[in-house]
């Protein structure tokens, strides 16, 4: 009411403030979240940019980046979006790194035309990972036979319950380089003439925000408020941008009838999910 109040009063007698929109991407970069967790994503975050990118006195959208990784598929389409925006917009995009922009979450930050980290920030982690546990020496123990079917030679490849193949491992390493590729061409396109010539910076090792500054992963050591106030001004406003949720909110917890082996699955699953984000979250120490 007191910005609409504002805006009613002739030009000449506002008192005229710069508004900055601030969107928050945080989290594990998934294509679904899970019933203990939410999910960074496409369809999660397009609403909130939207609305940052449609601010038309807005002299650029900050973006806090939290994340360690994820979905490469996920990232580039956040990515993509973000690029798009502030191509049609013609909006400045100043990214800001929290705890962590590692992965698919340093991909995201690459959607800045600036870079902005703390000293204490962790950065970069530029390489692909997959990973998942094998179980056929448990199944011989117990005594269960496993049975697969398929049309297609290759229709079970990489199954976690039968021995591993070396071609299968050499399979799915060809595609982890060619989606390397795609990252370290990304990197070498938003980060021209910044970069520095160390070799380990597309080996998938990640670095404190100082030490990013000087291989050139990002632009500068600094907090988001201070950083926008000293480029406009001390009376900046920074305006969160979220998603709108629906009239009644997120769905409320319960239990239907007959769903008590549905709750059990989905905990366990949950559970699963929880102990999978951890350890992404904990590979960096956080």
């Amino acid at each position: 009411m007191v910005e609409f109040l504002r805006r009613m009063l002739p030009k000449r007698f506002r008192k005229e403030r710069v508004i900055v929109p601030v969107v928050r991407l945080s989290g594990v970069i998934s294509s679904g979240g899970g019933p203990l967790r939410q999910s960074l994503n496409l369809a999660g975050v397009a609403q909130a940019l939207e609305r940052a990118f449609d601010m038309k006195e807005a002299p650029a959208v900050a973006i806090v980046v939290n994340s360690p990784g994820g979905s490469p598929v996920q990232s580039r389409m956040i990515y993509n979006r973000i690029r798009d925006l502030a191509a049609e917009k013609k909006k400045k995009v100043l990214v800001f790194v929290e705890d962590v922009a590692a992965s698919g979450g340093y991909m995201i930050a690459l959607a800045g035309d600036e870079i902005i980290a703390d000293a204490t920030s962790i950065v970069g982690s530029i390489g692909v990972v997959s990973g998942g546990f094998g179980f056929p020496e448990l199944l011989k123990k117990i005594g269960v036979e496993r049975r697969v079917y398929t049309a297609g030679e290759n229709k079970a490849i990489l199954d976690p319950f039968q021995p591993e193949k070396e071609k299968d491992i050499e399979y799915l390493k060809s595609l982890q380089l060619e989606i390397h590729k795609v990252f370290i061409d990304m990197v070498l396109e938003r980060r021209t003439g910044k970069l520095s010539a160390d070799g380990t910076v597309f080996s998938g090792l990640f670095w404190t925000g100082s030490r990013g500054l000087e291989l050139g992963l990002i632009d500068d050591l600094g907090d988001m408020r201070q950083e926008l106030r000293k480029r406009f001004g001390d009376k900046v406003k920074l305006a969160l941008v979220t998603t709108p949720r629906s009239l009644f909110g997120r769905k409320s917890p319960g239990i239907s009838l007959g769903s008590m082996d549905g709750l059990g699955a989905g905990l366990a699953a949950g559970l699963a999910e929880v102990a999978e984000e951890k350890a992404l979250w904990g590979r960096y120490g956080l």
